[in-house]
């Protein structure tokens, strides 16, 4: 069954036939494709190779995947707001600047909301998880809390505990988190607050995003 309860069996066979995936090209001359059929088969020394050929192909790919995804929600309307999602970033970011933040915490402050339609209700997740290997503990935790920490900022909303976050009081991160909501996340909806443009900020992420990772993914350390 699909999610709308319709058939698959109904989808026309033209619709569902498989076909070989193109070959893709490689990102630059003699690099090396392995031509396994699974990743249990992959060799060692395959292994290598791969892990070495994807430093190179991903060193500027990644920040750059992610200004564009960015640079696409610049062309959303609003859902309601007096400004955008995407002017809500660029002024959280501006915000911080203007505060004489950090450049960590300014492409935090920038990116905390690039997953609000894509992830809708875990956005806050999908901020922490995409930046997680490249910032401290701190910031991923702010990310990855702040929406439930926009609560108490919310006290005339029908469907939120305002006090919810209290049940996390006492954790290092706490104030840190409650101090971003209120001056860079719940006031950043300000359409008389000019913003700093998406270029200047450009070159911050690429710079994060270049920096060695401060961990891999490990399940149920965070």
């Amino acid at each position: 069954m699909t999610m709308d309860g319709s058939s698959l069996t109904a989808m026309t066979s033209e619709t569902m036939r498989p076909e070989l995936p193109p070959r893709p090209p490689m990102f630059a001359p003699g690099a090396v494709m392995i031509e396994k059929p699974t990743m249990a088969d992959i060799t060692a020394a395959e292994w290598r190779v791969l892990e070495a050929q994807r430093a190179v192909h991903d060193c500027g790919r990644q920040a750059k995947a992610v200004v564009d995804l960015m640079r696409v929600a610049s062309a959303d309307p609003s859902f309601g707001y007096a400004i955008s999602m995407y002017a809500h970033g660029l002024q959280a970011a501006t915000l911080a600047i203007q505060d004489g933040r950090d450049e960590e915490f300014v492409v935090v402050c920038l990116l905390h909301d690039i997953g609000f339609t894509i992830a809708g209700p875990s956005h806050g997740e999908f901020s922490a998880s995409l930046l997680r290997p490249y910032i401290s503990e701190r910031n991923r935790w702010v990310l990855e809390m702040h929406q439930l920490f926009g609560f108490p900022h919310m006290s005339e909303h029908p469907e939120v505990t305002v006090d919810e976050r209290e049940r996390f009081r006492g954790h290092p991160h706490f104030a840190a988190t409650a101090d971003f909501v209120a001056r860079y996340d719940q006031n950043a909806v300000d359409p008389r607050i000019p913003v700093i443009g998406l270029e200047a900020f450009e070159p911050m992420v690429h710079r994060l995003f270049a920096k060695a990772p401060l961990r891999r993914f490990q399940p149920g350390l965070d």
